[in-house]
């Protein structure tokens, strides 16, 4: 029997859509707790004895109280289903933290970043972010061309890492167009039983 779980999350983040991804995929019920960032909710005290870092996604499972999207992934993946999203041999367990680095990285500072410049109109140009996002998006293309998803032939903790950040592109002014083989993996992340789409939002003019 599992505990309760809660998912401290925001709709529109792609690091909290990573997650309810995961929970889906497993079949994992939770309870979302929103909270509220233009109110600053997640700099107050009640959410900062959660994370002091101040960042969503915070996941409660029972006893457990752990944040950092990429590591509750992991969490997830080896409490619940040892060695079905996780790789357990050293090739392909490698292969799957090459790409999470990937995500705290190039995805970081690239899609995500060019997304909320323009989502929240900062007076920032994306210029850099949206340069570090083509060099992300082409060496995903050359990837899958050669493998259906990221680490090999079965969908990993990497493709979900990296969905949401990349599937919402186009809202960082960045076209998917020139990626046939990103975008049928989109797809193929799509395709999988207990998908859940991520929030569609409206970038300003």
């Amino acid at each position: 029997m599992t505990s309760t779980i809660r998912l401290y999350r925001h709709p529109i983040s792609g690091h909290c859509h990573r997650v309810e991804l995961m929970l889906s995929l497993l079949g994992l019920p939770y309870e979302a707790v929103e909270v509220d960032l233009m109110a600053a909710e997640h700099k107050a005290a009640p959410f900062l004895a959660l994370n002091p870092l101040g960042q969503v996604p915070v996941l409660s499972d029972g006893e457990l109280t752990l944040a950092d999207s990429n590591a509750i992934l992991v969490y997830l993946a080896s409490r619940y289903a040892p060695g079905a999203w996780l790789p357990l041999d050293p090739v392909g367990a490698a292969g799957v933290q090459r790409w999470l680095s990937l995500a705290a990285g190039l995805l970081h500072f690239g899609p995500c970043a060019a997304r909320v410049i323009r989502l929240f109109q900062l007076s920032k140009d994306p210029g850099e972010a949206q340069a570090h996002a083509q060099t992300l998006l082409r060496f995903m293309e050359g990837e899958l061309k050669a493998s259906a998803f990221l680490v090999g032939e079965r969908a990993t903790l990497a493709d979900i890492a990296h969905y949401a950040y990349v599937v919402r592109a186009p809202e960082g002014g960045i076209s998917l167009e020139p990626y046939p083989a990103v975008r049928a993996w989109l797809a193929r992340v799509e395709a999988l039983p207990g998908f859940v789409p991520m929030l569609e939002t409206v970038v300003p003019a």
